[in-house]
């Protein structure tokens, strides 16, 4: 079986995991505790904290622990706009591409605090303008929150453009950058603040990690311990915070090699279906698109039959984001990129991960892809 969903969510390297087990044996302490084991697991804690600020370009106070991506966007966008309240900013700007995660938390906003929310349109191929960005943003604005590439169609936003927009009007940024990390690099971001989370990057699912630069005034949606300089209480995942400073680390070395050599497998698979399937039609920017991301719609068939018939045939993939699975909406992020529901309704994603494929792979899995189509629109 061929898995290419890596996407929704990667393996666990080895070496994640080999760091990772004495936290969870004999390193077993609590960081909040002030003996032998729980000083233990501090240095530990701290540590992986240095070592995920370092690789997006903050610092080791600016890092917050969270239980994945979600958590992370819902902190940023509520926890920011939250503490932005009380000086009279009530207004947030997003995209209508977004994660669930950053839609359903400004939702959560206008609903519960009468913050008013903006969607900076995209074009085809959802792509965010400097020009859409300045439009969008008001004098009350508390924030501007964009994912760096996104999820499904795996176009990558022109982050320096965007940021200064953010910058030159004093309002703050935060990026998602949960798909782009081990892809792309972040420390030159320059954005206020940035999520990732581990099981795209090869720790253990139930990890991820907000940076919110220090003087950006956030409030927290959990409260208790006052853990993570109160800023997400409970007691932390030291174990998953190790290997998610591993496997960052790990995606660091690896990237510019591994973005040279997965793009280009995908890039000829690309070719190959767009050739083979004269329906065909890639999503998104056919440039600046994650490497290991291919999307594509096939008018008159159903995405959810050609993804049975693919994996029938041995190949495990998806028609878009893991956390919209099973719905019968059309995506979201196609239809803001102008695509009509029906042809939306016909889309696959395959992303592809970080081992080694064979060199005829791109034109074999062409065929096997042409092939499941045909079998589809035959039935």
């Amino acid at each position: 079986m061929l898995y290419l969903d890596h996407a929704a969510s990667a393996p666990v390297r080895p070496e994640v995991l080999d760091a990772m087990r004495p936290y969870l044996t004999g390193v077993f302490g609590n960081p909040s505790s002030h003996h032998t084991y729980g000083e233990a697991a501090a240095s530990a804690l701290d540590d992986a904290r240095s070592r995920v600020a370092r690789a997006l370009g903050m610092r080791s106070g600016d890092v917050v622990f969270t239980g994945g991506g979600t958590e992370a966007n819902n902190l940023a966008v509520k926890g920011i706009v939250l503490a932005a309240l009380a000086d009279g900013r009530r207004h947030l700007v997003v995209s209508p591409i977004e994660h669930e995660s950053i839609l359903e938390s400004a939702d959560y906003l206008r609903r519960f605090h009468d913050v008013e929310v903006t969607a900076a349109p995209v074009d085809p191929q959802g792509r965010i303008s400097a020009v859409s960005l300045h439009e969008a943003i008001r004098d009350d604005t508390a924030l501007v929150a964009l994912g760096h590439a996104n999820n499904e169609i795996g176009t990558i936003q022109d982050m320096a453009a965007l940021t200064e927009v953010s910058r030159s009007a004093r309002v703050p940024l935060h990026v998602d950058a949960v798909q782009s990390a081990g892809w792309l690099p972040l420390a030159e971001l320059g954005a206020d603040a940035i999520a990732i989370a581990g099981h795209k990057l090869g720790a253990p699912k139930g990890i991820g990690a907000l940076a919110v630069r220090g003087r950006l005034a956030l409030e927290p949606l959990l409260h208790g311990g006052g853990q993570e300089r109160g800023r997400r209480s409970g007691t932390e995942n030291v174990a998953g915070a190790v290997g998610l400073a591993v496997a960052l680390d790990l995606a660091e070395a690896e990237r510019e090699a591994l973005s040279s050599r997965i793009g280009a497998t995908t890039q000829r698979f690309i070719a190959a279906v767009l050739s083979l399937v004269p329906q065909s039609a890639l999503t998104g920017d056919p440039i600046r698109r994650l490497p290991a991301t291919a999307s594509f719609t096939f008018t008159g068939v159903s995405g959810e039959a050609v993804l049975l018939e693919l994996e029938r045939r041995g190949v495990v993939s998806s028609s878009g984001s893991a956390c919209a699975a099973g719905s019968d909406e059309p995506s979201h992020v196609l239809l803001a990129s102008g695509v009509e529901p029906s042809v939306a309704q016909t889309s696959v994603r395959f992303t592809f991960g970080r081992d080694p494929l064979p060199e005829d792979l791109p034109d074999r899995l062409g065929n096997l892809v042409a092939e499941s189509v045909r079998a589809v629109a035959g039935h």
